[in-house]
């Protein structure tokens, strides 16, 4: 099996280096090609792939295309490599806001289409990536895309009317949590605390705070209750949050990433 990438950014990056790590396949069966030769030399030297120039190449040369660029560029891409993708081929885009449906009609064929929505923490084989597939795609077909997309993080398959929502909830929100964990380092300093070690106090606690939920299944609202004492600190900051519509902010937040996506 050989996968190409069709782009070699941070996203395709984190992917090969996924499939690598799990030795889906070895450095020799991916290929890749970027718009720049500097690109494309850099993902060749620290990744050990092989790179090409032409995007047409690479759909020749493998069974599995990832389109991995951005989606003001794809129409163009699908466009260049049409006649050379054959329909036994697998294709996997990574492009938010573009549906199967849109990606069949731009490559004008019946073509085996999935659909993946994974987010930046992919880079240290953290994502969570959603996933979706169009007709042509058999279960087996399926599986072997969940396995490489999982190879980076979580993956999940959703009904790709959700992938709009998914964009929102995962793919946009590290941003958020990163605002949220540069606020608590704001004020770990401005409590004293050095700078640096206050990221590494923020970060930390989010990372635990997430891990304890995935892996015991509780309620969000019953972990924050374990640690709300009565009368202590922690309830006195939650209600400043709840005075100051943290829910309501969050929600609305997403709710405009959603909008946005839908309109891409």
């Amino acid at each position: 099996m050989v996968i190409g990438f069709i782009g070699l950014g941070n996203m395709a990056k984190a992917m090969i280096g996924g499939i690598l790590k799990k030795e889906i396949v070895s450095p020799e069966d991916i290929v890749g090609s970027a718009h720049t030769q500097e690109t494309r030399e850099k993902v060749a030297r620290e990744l050990g792939i092989r790179t090409e120039e032409s995007n047409v190449q690479v759909v020749r040369d493998a069974d599995i295309i990832v389109l991995a660029v951005k989606p003001q560029f794809l129409r163009v891409v699908l466009e260049e490599i049409r006649d050379a993708l054959e329909p036994s081929k697998l294709v996997i885009s990574v492009a938010a806001g573009k549906t199967t449906k849109w990606l069949g009609e731009e490559l004008g064929k019946p073509v085996k289409i999935v659909r993946c929505m994974p987010n930046t923490p992919a880079l240290v084989e953290e994502g969570c990536s959603a996933v979706c597939r169009n007709e042509n795609v058999s279960d087996e077909e399926l599986e072997t895309a969940m396995g490489l997309i999982g190879s980076f993080g979580m993956a999940e398959v959703v009904p790709e009317t959700l992938m709009d929502t998914v964009g929102g909830v995962s793919g946009s929100s590290p941003a958020y949590v990163f605002l949220f964990i540069e606020a608590m380092a704001d004020a770990a300093v401005k409590g004293g605390m050095p700078r640096k070690q206050a990221y590494r106090f923020a970060a930390q606690s989010v990372l635990g705070s997430a891990k304890l939920l995935l892996e015991t299944g509780m309620h969000p609202g019953e972990l924050k209750d374990m640690v709300c004492s009565p009368g202590g600190t922690t309830i006195e900051a939650v209600e400043v949050l709840e005075k100051r519509g943290m829910r309501a902010a969050v929600m609305e937040a997403i709710g405009a990433a959603i909008e946005k996506s839908k309109k891409l």
